[in-house]
């Protein structure tokens, strides 16, 4: 957890960083948590007093230690002996020196990593210094220790102990590389991230004795496993040893590998095997055998004699895929976490590799900051990629990384030495997709089809086989070897494939000459999927279906535009027109462009969805064109009668209609399309009294609405689709507002609830307006103004803007009764652009009142302001004149509490 200082405050130049642990902490946890709970308090108090007297800087905190930054390393010394001297727990202390710099509130650099492992060498009481901060400090007597070779390092340190009255001098050996035997290769670079998961495996060597870290290739396995066995070198007094099986071609020749790297001589009359499980026997050790993935079967076989004929030895091995032996305890190893941003691990790793090669490498801006988080997420946190790309900039900038991405096998070659199939990115995805059977390659390259993720239906329709349970079996092949990623909710399954392996899939899939059937697949698979969804949209199972929708929304983009560019109009018009509807009650219009996109081109092909089309084009009238709106869905009406075609159910196109006309400002012609609708049956009814309820109030016939609030709802729930339902109950809120306002509260409440528990975006922001306005009246004030925020932010971030320049006039009207006659001025001006504002109650009173107060120029002067401003503006000043009324009516509590 980084602690949030100011980079200001933060050392720079050379900088004594000081970490900290507490030795044996898991075990005190486990034992007496709550005395634990209570001695950690205390211990951050001390180290916290210690650091800060001594003008130290503290600035993460890790598990149960600390790290802190010195400019002074004799200060920082001076500052761990203070603490050490008043904590009553064992911690550990060990500090390094060295150049760094503050990247916002933590930082990077190789002195951090030598504090760390100097801290990890010592014993709970025991502070340990390496040679750079022994030589920048006076009067300190320091124990020399000697030259030591430290995990994680590539170079061994001079180490010292510090020596002061009240300290202990004698403690067990240092945990050093250099103690145990073994054959642990010395890291080059430093070690990233992953502290969590590292100690989450060094508990697991505890508990099994095979434990295998699986995951597609280059996502950092060899690196983790070797820094594991490193952290477990103190419990495993013969050693431990690392045998790599990527250079051994033929399976047979895994045992003689084996046998080499431990130094044992096959026996007369035994096999290699048998002469290697006599030789373990008895000995404790822990070996690592790295890439098992191209002879799983030899690999297999060895160690489940070794684990059958020993009990003392252990073993980690890392595998593209499990080795299948029973005691196999599978870990799979996730990519470098990015959510974080710049403080991710992921983004900690490119910049420690960006600095090795171009020291004057720094996040020092947003836009540089932002590159390196792009290409960190689009490298989907896999290490190699990421260092191979950070490698990059010794000659260019993460930007202009960021920018060829699309290209990433070509980018991330090159400039590399080590095992060939980790020289590139692509020799790295190559060796896992060389070790597939032609099928799993097959289903590999359909994977890649797919923008975001799919399930075993999806990938079986696109893959041409009827046959479930053999794609099963292909599939999990897929995950098993870290090629697919499963991902379980809800009780369902749905995979997914690493950015990386899908644009490798891709380029196979292309080889092969495959791209445009597999495409056309794909395609029509969503088409399909999008009528037969459509069927249960449209009613009480609606909640699925933009649950579906939702999850899909990218394969259903991607199929819509490969159908439009084949000229696949048929299945490009069925999935622009339905997915445009079914999406609408997330409040989400991006289909309404692609309805646009394939409108005329549709017509003159007369495609028999050419109706249904039109009705989504038609909902381009939330997003400010109601004119056009009303051609498209009076064009729709009339198709309807033409046998030639396909339509919505009756009703749909009468109902866009007259919504266009309501936003066009002709809302009386609102009011007669919903009465004609409302004397028919079925859907047009529900939608005709719907439309009633929510338009009478507004024309001054509130009287009529509420005479028909029920039996709108009451027809709504019959009918049984949700997003009626959330209609009916903000319609039922509307007639009742001016005369039972409480009444109409409550149920404006019920909406919103029916609306969150449904996810009907939409409602939940048109009704969070309404509430808003009564919640101020007849509520809660802090509830009025939660509620105009939300509806707000809503509205504006799905481009909604009828209804977002709606809810800014009911802003206005607020301000105005609350006395806020400027800012109202201003609100209302942003709002004019739109005749949706029609609607909102009482709004021709507040401009009347704000006419007389403020006088007619300078009203017209505010709204002119208020007009000039673009619509994020706009949005804006409203959220930070409801923020200004929030803290005005915090402080006022606080005041009153305080007089009372």
């Amino acid at each position: 957890m980084v602690v949030n200082v100011r980079p200001a405050e933060m050392p720079s130049g050379t900088v004594t960083f000081l970490f900290t642990d507490i030795e044996g902490s898991t075990r005190r946890w486990e034992s007496d948590p709550d005395a634990m709970r209570s001695a950690l308090a205390t211990h951050d108090a001390v180290l916290t007093a210690a650091i800060e007297s001594h003008d130290g800087r503290l600035f993460k905190h890790t598990g149960d230690g600390v790290v802190a930054a010195f400019a002074s390393a004799q200060k920082a010394v001076l500052a761990a002996v203070d603490a050490q001297l008043h904590l009553d727990l064992p911690v550990r202390m060990g500090l390094a020196s060295g150049e760094a710099e503050a990247e916002g509130n933590d930082y990077f650099g190789p002195p951090l990593n030598r504090a760390a492992r100097v801290m990890a060498a010592g014993h709970g009481g025991q502070i340990l210094v390496s040679s750079s901060t022994a030589e920048l400090i006076e009067g300190i007597e320091l124990i020399d220790l000697g030259l030591r070779r430290l995990r994680d390092l590539s170079e061994a340190l001079q180490i010292y102990q510090v020596s002061a009255q009240g300290l202990g001098r004698e403690f067990p050996p240092l945990k050093t590389v250099d103690t145990v035997p073994g054959n642990l290769p010395t890291p080059l670079t430093s070690f990233v991230g992953r502290d969590a998961q590292i100690t989450e495996l060094i508990a697991l060597g505890g508990q099994h004795r095979l434990v295998t870290l699986t995951g597609v290739g280059g996502v950092g396995k060899t690196r983790l496993s070797i820094q594991v066995a490193a952290e477990l070198t103190p419990q495993f007094a013969d050693g431990v040893w690392l045998v790599e099986l990527a250079p051994v071609g033929d399976p047979a020749a895994v045992p003689d590998t084996v046998a080499t790297a431990l130094a044992v001589t096959p026996l007369a009359g035994m096999t290699v095997i048998e002469s290697l499980t006599l030789a373990l026997a008895g000995r404790r050790l822990l070996l690592v055998f790295d890439n098992c993935e191209h002879v799983v079967d030899a690999a297999a076989e060895l160690i489940e004699a070794i684990l059958a004929r020993t009990t003392t030895v252990s073993i980690i091995t890392t595998s593209r895929e499990p080795l299948g032996i029973g005691g196999e305890h599978t870990w799979p190893v996730p990519p470098l976490d990015v959510d974080d941003g710049v403080t991710s691990p992921a983004v900690s790793l490119f910049v420690e590799r960006a600095l090795a090669v171009a020291p004057d490498f720094s996040l020092d801006g947003p836009a540089t900051v932002e590159a390196v988080t792009e290409i960190c997420r689009r490298l989907d946190g896999i290490a190699l990629a990421i260092e191979l790309a950070a490698a990059r900039m010794v000659s260019m900038s993460a930007e202009e990384v960021r920018d060829r991405l699309g290209d990433r096998f070509r980018l991330l070659s090159g400039g590399r030495r080590g095992i060939g199939r980790h020289q590139t990115l692509w020799q790295a995805v190559l060796w896992s997709y060389d070790l597939l059977a032609d099928d799993e390659r097959t289903v590999l390259g359909c994977c890649s089809v797919f923008a975001d993720g799919f399930d075993l239906e999806a990938i079986s329709k696109v893959y041409g086989s009827d046959d479930e349970y053999l794609m099963l079996d292909l599939v999990e092949s897929l995950v098993r070897k870290s090629l697919l990623l499963a991902n379980r909710h809800g009780g369902r399954t749905r995979y997914r494939v690493l950015e990386t392996i899908r644009q490798f899939g891709a380029e196979r899939l292309a080889t092969a000459g495959r791209v445009l059937e597999i495409r056309d697949r794909h395609a029509r698979f969503y088409g399909e999927q999008t009528m037969c969804r459509w069927e249960s949209w449209d009613g009480p199972n609606q909640r699925a279906e933009l649950d579906w929708v939702d999850t899909e929304f990218a394969n259903l983009r991607t199929a819509f535009r490969w159908a439009d560019e084949r000229g696949d109009l048929a299945t490009a018009t069925t999935i622009a027109a339905h997915v445009a509807i079914m999406i609408w009650p997330l409040q989400r219009f991006e289909p309404v462009s692609w309805a646009f996109d394939v409108l005329d081109r549709s017509a003159e092909a007369d495609v028999p969805q050419l109706p249904r089309l039109y009705v989504a084009a038609s909902l381009c009238l939330y997003l400010g064109d109601p004119d056009l709106a009303v051609e498209y869905a009076q064009t729709a009406t009339t198709l309807r009668a033409d046998t030639r075609y396909d339509p919505f159910e009756e009703g749909w196109s009468e109902m866009l209609e007259s919504l266009a006309h309501l936003f066009g400002g002709r809302i009386e012609r609102r009011v007669e399309i919903s009465l004609d609708l409302a004397g028919r049956t079925g859907f047009a009814r529900v939608v005709g009294l719907c439309g009633l309820a929510w338009a009478l109030p507004a024309v001054g016939r509130a009287d009529e609405a509420m005479a028909i609030a029920d039996e709108t709802v009451h027809a709504a729930r019959m009918y049984g689709n949700p997003f009626w339902i959330g209609w009916a109950l903000g319609g039922y809120g509307r007639a009742f507002a001016e005369s039972e306002p409480v009444r109409a509260l409550d149920a404006l409440r019920e909406g919103l609830s029916y609306a969150r528990e449904n996810r009907l975006g939409f409602w939940e922001a048109n009704l969070a307006q309404d509430a808003a306005r009564l919640e101020a009246s007849h509520g809660e004030l802090d509830d009025a103004l939660a509620l105009f925020s939300t509806s707000i932010d809503s509205f504006h971030r799905a481009g909604n803007i009828v209804f977002l320049a709606a809810t800014l006039a009911s802003l206005a009207v607020f301000f105005d009764r609350f006395g806020q006659v400027e800012t109202a001025a201003i609100v209302y001006g942003a709002s004019t652009r739109q005749a949706s504002i029609g609607l909102v109650p009482n709004l021709s009173h507040a401009i009347a009142h704000l006419v007389s107060v403020l006088g007619e120029a300078r009203f017209d002067e505010l709204v002119a302001d208020g007009s000039a401003q673009q619509t994020a503006e706009a949005v804006r000043f409203a959220q930070l004149q409801i923020e200004r009324i929030e803290h005005d009516q915090v402080g006022a509590r606080n005041g009153s509490e305080t007089q009372n």
